[in-house]
């Protein structure tokens, strides 16, 4: 390697490190609050989506037998 590219790629990862000292990260407890609010969203599609799959299959199920 040139010795160019060595100078880019030392420059490079210290600005990663200097840009990774800025990052604001969360609290725990945000996250964990975070992530029980994702998971009962997720539940909460999912029961509606089978209730969903039932009634339609429900209704097509009449069609069929008529």
């Amino acid at each position: 390697m040139k010795n160019e590219q060595i100078q880019a790629i030392t420059a490079y990862f210290r600005g990663v490190r200097a840009e990774w000292g800025k990052i604001n990260w969360p609290e725990k407890q945000q996250i964990v609050a975070e992530t029980l609010f994702v998971v009962a969203i997720v539940a909460f599609f999912t029961v509606a989506v089978y209730l969903i799959d039932i009634i339609f299959k429900s209704i097509l199920g009449l069609i069929h037998i008529a």
